[in-house]
């Protein structure tokens, strides 16, 4: 071996220093020894097998029409490499270094979604694997113009990203403006895409997601024909969509799958859903402590005498039991998922009835905090679901503190925020904002599909 490659083997060796599961195998072929190294955690035996051991003792031609030639002067090159389940082929007669794809580290099997169930249409969702999550989308877009570009983020861990567009459709504009965004994220470890969506987003001190977020490939082609940009990451489930709006927040893809009527029953269902949650506790906060005459006079008696042993405030009173629902949903969450359903159903049940007799809380109360926490479900996306949760709590102290006029200021501050917002640049209320009046056939009420024909303008496609 001359200069060079000695100093590869020495890199290496240095590299993958205490790593048992680095193999290295000398193998005889007829153009001299070979060492073959490579991660046996990352590449399946039978594959090593077909694609490397079987070709070198019988049909070196496979391999050099297979393999990558490998500049041995870029040893960091050559390690990544190997980290990303290349084998690395060292020819000592040659001192050539080749490289073959053999990656085939064990995934799961494409299975039905759960966080994102439907009744009609296709039941399949995304998995960890960033090229089953792409070849998912193509095969509904067999078109050329559907474009990838991988990139690698993670300054330790480097992981894998696909950004995945309609090179027709999209915004260049916004492409460029993602591409920076993502070239200047630096930070170590990604575990899942939510945590880069975090370091992309425009204002990461919002409570609101600024990005659709689905495991879901029906709906991810639906948002490329539309002209969005997606982002998938090796080893995530989800997958990106950007820009979206604060109102594509409350779109399933199965409104699509309805009837126009049906689907927009639903679709206004969750929107107005979302306000009714963060306002249902703080009318009962603000009614009782600074504005009794709103209420009707027999539903103002039925209040008091339900509350007619509870030594608490308002406040203090709705604070305990949002805490306590809190506790449970975290609670059932962390266990097992049988144990953690029947935990929260019978935890529910035992300690709001215990709470009622010991006079800590009003039976009033319990129903509407129960209905306020149902309805903070009805959004698609889970992230929002968790924003009407925190959204809660300042509507919840501000009635406490000003009644009705400390809501009103809450409000005010809630549309503020929401009009201030962007995603990637564009206005996160569109089109509260129209940039096209044919946004509006597909907002908080569906037209019927045949007038769904433009793209939006939040996409800025070049078609319109």
């Amino acid at each position: 071996m001359n200069e060079i490659p000695e100093q590869i083997v020495a890199k290496l060796k240095q590299e993958i220093n205490e790593v048992d599961d680095v193999k290295l195998k000398m193998i005889a072929t007829e153009e001299g020894d070979v060492t073959v190294i490579y991660f046996s955690s990352l590449i399946e035996k039978m594959t090593l097998q077909t694609m490397v051991t079987i070709p070198l003792a019988n049909n070196l031609k496979q391999i050099h029409q297979m393999a990558q030639y490998v500049d041995p002067k870029d040893v960091q090159g050559v390690v990544k490499k190997l980290n990303a389940g290349q084998t690395l082929l060292f020819f000592h007669e040659t001192n050539a270094l080749l490289s073959v794809d053999t990656y085939s580290a064990p995934t799961r099997a494409i299975t039905d979604t759960e966080t994102e169930s439907t009744v009609i249409g296709p039941q399949d969702a995304f998995t960890e694997s960033l090229e089953t999550n792409i070849s998912l989308v193509r095969r509904r877009i067999q078109s050329s113009m559907l474009k990838n570009e991988n990139r690698i983020v993670g300054s330790e861990a480097n992981i894998k990203i696909s950004i995945m567009y309609m090179d027709n459709i999209v915004s260049h504009e916004n492409l460029d403006d993602l591409r920076n965004r993502i070239d200047q994220v630096e930070y170590p470890l990604f575990t899942d895409i939510s945590v880069l969506k975090q370091l992309i987003e425009d204002n990461p001190l919002s409570p609101f997601p600024q990005y659709y977020m689905t495991v879901r490939p029906d709906s991810i082609c639906r948002y490329l024909l539309d002209g969005r940009i997606v982002v998938f990451m090796d080893n995530s489930q989800l997958a990106i969509v950007c820009p979206t709006s604060f109102f594509e927040m409350f779109v399933s893809i199965e409104d699509y799958y309805n009837r126009w009527t049906t689907a927009s029953l639903l679709r206004m269902l969750r929107f107005f859903g979302f306000f009714l949650t963060i306002i249902i506790t703080p009318m009962y906060i603000s009614a009782l402590t600074f504005h009794p005459e709103i209420l009707p006079y027999e539903l103002l008696l039925n209040l008091q005498e339900s509350r007619s042993k509870v030594p608490f405030p308002p406040l203090i009173e709705v604070l305990f039991i949002e805490l306590i629902i809190e506790v449970l949903r975290e609670a059932g969450s962390r266990m097992p998922a049988k144990v953690g359903q029947t935990i929260g159903i019978v935890g529910g049940i035992v300690i709001g009835t215990a709470a009622v007799e010991a006079g800590l809380l009003s039976n009033i109360l319990i129903v509407l905090v129960a209905t306020s926490a149902l309805l903070s479900f009805l959004p698609p996306i889970f992230l929002m679901s968790n924003t009407s949760r925190f959204i809660r709590y300042i509507f919840i102290l501000s009635a406490g503190l000003f009644g009705l006029f400390g809501q009103m200021l809450a409000f005010a501050w809630l549309i503020h925020h929401l009009l201030s917002l962007k995603s990637l640049g564009t206005h996160y209320m569109t089109p509260a904002i129209p940039r096209k009046p044919t946004d509006l056939l597909d907002s908080v009420i569906r037209f019927p599909t045949k007038y769904l024909r433009n793209k939006s303008g939040i996409s800025k496609a070049q078609k319109k």
